[in-house]
């Protein structure tokens, strides 16, 4: 790939988290083993003006969950992982050929291949929470079971009650989607009809990635034109929106704002990184969701979570041996 930077690995990806793999205790242990985890844990603190540190190490839960505050503690547990590898590892670390984030974790991988500094990705993902958390129409359901194509028919018919699409394309069998409430309900009806196994509510409070959150949109997109420093990546990283690679500034500026309304197309972006070539990709930040779809998605790929000092030295380890 021509476009990738010189010491990169051409068969690996690096994937970030997104919103619900927050967990209280996160980021603790490189925050006390790494300096340079706990430099981006210190700057964290202090860009947003309030202790998110104690919030990632000590809760409370229902506090973290928040969803202003889940965004921006998932984005500095993501980059202090990957500041503490890079920290120990020097220039055994690999980039990768590609990077993607789920929704969220998109912020995280923009980061991480140096188009958007850190302290900026903060305050953005701060107000999308913010954003996000203001709007108060709609709701989300979870369909297992059903096939996209299928899906996106039952979304076009249920239309006809108001608003309702495919929000998250996950992995195959693992579909969200999102509208106004009566749509999305019909919408549940009729996957059941059509051999849905299962069609369940989940507990959001608007429809996320949505022709609703037009307004949210709006908002963000005022702070992401405020973004003065943007830089091309140094490895691209996959959109969520369009599944192709994000190479520019001016792509990464209209990106962060479409999706905020626009699908969520993991399913999409993992089947890019195959056709790549990648032959291995890595999970940065807290929790395995991301594992988990990706082994439905590509099963052929070698996985590896790095969450924690442990995991982090395990992949420093496997780098150094030019095994991971």
């Amino acid at each position: 790939m021509s476009d990738t930077p010189h010491r990169h690995s051409s068969a690996s990806a690096w994937v970030f988290p997104g919103q619900g793999s927050q967990s209280v205790g996160m980021g603790q242990d490189v925050y006390q083993a790494s300096p340079a985890a706990r430099a981006i844990f210190d700057e964290a603190d202090a860009t947003l003006g309030f202790a998110l540190s104690r919030l990632c190490f000590a809760g409370p839960p229902e506090t973290l969950t928040q969803t202003e505050n889940a965004q921006p503690a998932l984005l500095t547990t993501s980059i202090a992982l990957l500041a503490a590898a890079r920290e120990r590892a020097g220039d055994a670390l690999s980039e990768p050929a590609l990077a993607a984030g789920h929704s969220l974790g998109e912020y995280s991988a923009l980061v991480a291949a140096g188009a958007l500094r850190f302290a900026d990705a903060l305050r953005l993902v701060r107000r999308r929470g913010e954003l996000m958390a203001a709007a108060r129409e709609g709701t989300m359901a979870a369909i297992m079971g059903l096939d996209l194509e299928s899906l996106r028919a039952v979304c076009a018919e249920a239309s006809s009650v108001g608003v309702v699409v495919v929000a998250n394309e996950n992995s195959p069998g693992q579909l969200v989607i999102s509208g106004v409430t009566a749509a999305v309900e019909r919408a549940m009806e009729l996957a059941r009809q059509r051999g849905a196994k299962r069609a369940v509510l989940l507990n959001v409070s608007a429809a996320f990635h949505s022709p609703l959150m037009e307004q949210a949109a709006a908002g963000l997109a005022e702070a992401v034109a405020a973004v003065t420093e943007l830089q091309a990546p140094r490895f691209p990283v996959i959109s969520n929106v369009t599944a192709t690679p994000l190479t520019t500034p001016e792509a990464i500026r209209a990106e962060l704002v479409a999706q905020v309304t626009a699908p969520v197309r993991w399913i999409a972006s993992v089947e890019r990184l195959v056709a790549a070539g990648v032959t291995h990709c890595i999970e940065i930040g807290p929790g395995t969701v991301l594992t988990g779809l990706i082994k439905r998605i590509a099963p052929q790929l070698a996985l590896r979570n790095v969450h924690s000092l442990a995991t982090v030295e395990a992949w420093i380890t496997a780098e150094q041996a030019g095994q991971a």
